[in-house]
């Protein structure tokens, strides 16, 4: 008799639910749900879906908040083939329209919006045998980029793709990923369930045998003390905040045991600050919302390291021509992962120069150490043209954040009557201290040489943020006036 093959995604996550058919998955405020409710609760939306039309190639765009039923709805429409792509709030121009693929989509949200699917309309069908037919082909989602290097794009995540990840699979955790299992007990879920990375996280920490403790905004250390959460998702400038108010008043964080620093580099002193002041709790993730995962960094790892990546992954740093550097040098990361998108949604210009030949060009530079691990230095399109000679921000930024006075630093160009382009530092001082300009030029200067040494140094509170929550340092001359030459604010 011949076998079937195995159904698709999201069967891997299906089986973890009903592995923990006994036990909460969600903690919904005072309401819990077993893996058993919320299975009840997928099949239920899989039917209003099907039986609203919707298939394999159909596109659903959710307008969901953060609860048990809005990560039902999402497992069903993936159950069901089609192709999911969470909304934001507020208008949709033409533009967001073709970039989220929402041309032909059907609205799904929680609330009574006209012309769209509601959540309690589709929990109101019954629960019919709950089988997965996304076609392996088919775009699955589409995952939009943050926008921190340009416009947001729609990066296309096939069937396949996500079949083949690992979140969901014990067995196929890399040692870093079983590492962070087992600290994952009670995960803070907060924001959007159609986020990539709260989305793989939580599905993580159910496999992982613990619960997804809903929460709105966190604001740290409250929501960890509140929730007695052992994990959160946290960003860099976050992270930073969290630091700082346990220096000047510690609360009690005695349940935290990972803390998943994601969205943009660490560098090594806020990395070593981080783990002195909070203990051995912070993971460094690097990846991108093309590949998915790339390395992860455990406690144990080397400041400023994103970790190494896995066998799964591959990761080959190349010059300039294309070719292969050796450890230690730094180049252009070129990476492949099992889940990868396979192309931009509707960006045939865009989706070639980044996706060449089964290889994602991410357009980060860093290198291999001899150990490999992996270090970020920077990105290839931040750049300071001094002279009519390119010089990368990310080293620069790096040698700036290694002055004791300076806890961050943020470097853009600024326009110089005598050399075309000079550098601008923003550093977020350390404490009281206040970085004096001329020691991090000669520190600069020293280092990287005197074209890359900052004219103008300008001290900030915080780097403004991007709606994802990473720092866009492209907003920094808008918010801070530009100052005449070699003075400091």
């Amino acid at each position: 008799m011949p076998t079937r093959d195995p159904e698709p995604f999201p069967r891997p996550v299906l089986d973890v639910l009903d592995a923990a058919a006994d036990r909460p998955v969600l903690e919904h405020g005072p309401r819990e749900v077993t893996g058993a409710e919320l299975l009840d609760l997928v099949a239920r939306a899989a039917t209003g879906l099907r039986r609203a039309g919707l298939g394999p190639g159909a596109g659903v765009a959710l307008r969901l908040g953060v609860t048990p039923e809005a990560f039902a709805v999402v497992l069903a429409a993936h159950a069901v083939g089609t192709r999911v792509v969470g909304v934001p709030p507020g208008p949709v121009d033409d533009r967001a329209r073709h970039l989220l693929g929402l041309d032909r989509a059907v609205a799904v949200t929680d609330s009574d919006d006209p012309g769209a699917l509601t959540v309690a309309s589709l929990l109101g069908s019954p629960a019919e045998d709950l089988r997965c037919e996304g076609r392996p082909g088919d775009v699955a989602r589409l995952i939009r980029t943050s926008g921190s290097t340009g416009t947001p794009k729609g990066c296309a995540q096939t069937y396949a793709a996500m079949t083949a990840a690992w979140t969901a699979r014990p067995h196929a955790w890399p040692p870093a990923v079983r590492e962070l299992a087992t600290r994952l007990g009670r995960y803070l879920l907060f924001g959007s369930l159609t986020s990539q990375v709260m989305f793989e996280y939580t599905v993580l920490a159910i496999a992982a045998g613990g619960v997804a403790v809903v929460t709105g905004r966190p604001a740290l250390p409250d929501a960890i003390t509140r929730h007695r959460a052992t994990a959160s998702v946290v960003t860099v400038p976050k992270l930073a905040k969290l630091v700082a108010a346990q220096r000047r008043d510690p609360a009690d964080l005695s349940t935290l045991r990972a803390l998943l620093v994601s969205g943009s580099p660490l560098s090594p002193d806020r990395h070593r600050e981080a783990l002195d002041v909070l203990g051995p709790v912070v993971f460094h993730g690097y990846g991108q919302s093309e590949t998915g995962t790339i390395s992860l960094a455990t406690p144990d790892d080397p400041p400023g390291t994103v970790g190494v990546p896995p066998p799964a992954v591959r990761v080959e740093v190349r010059g300039p021509d294309g070719a292969p550097l050796p450890p230690g040098v730094d180049g252009e990361l070129f990476v492949r992962t099992p889940a990868q998108a396979g192309a931009y949604w509707g960006d045939l210009a865009g989706s070639a120069e980044v996706f060449v030949g089964g290889w994602v060009r991410t357009r980060d530079l860093g290198h291999l150490d001899a150990g490999g691990r992996l270090r970020l230095t920077g990105r290839t399109r931040d750049v300071v043209i001094v002279n009519a000679t390119l010089h990368h921000a990310g080293p620069i930024e790096r040698v700036i954040a290694e002055h004791p006075d300076v806890a961050e630093a943020y470097v853009v160009a600024v326009p110089d009557e005598d050399t075309g382009e000079a550098v601008h530092a923003f550093v977020v001082p350390h404490g009281d201290r206040t970085p004096d300009l001329a020691d991090l030029r000669a520190l600069v200067t020293a280092r990287l040489g005197p074209a890359c040494a900052p004219v103008r140094v300008t001290a900030i509170a915080e780097p403004p943020l991007a709606p994802s929550g990473k720092p866009d340092k492209r907003l920094l001359p808008a918010t801070h006036p530009l100052l005449p030459p070699r003075s400091l604010t």
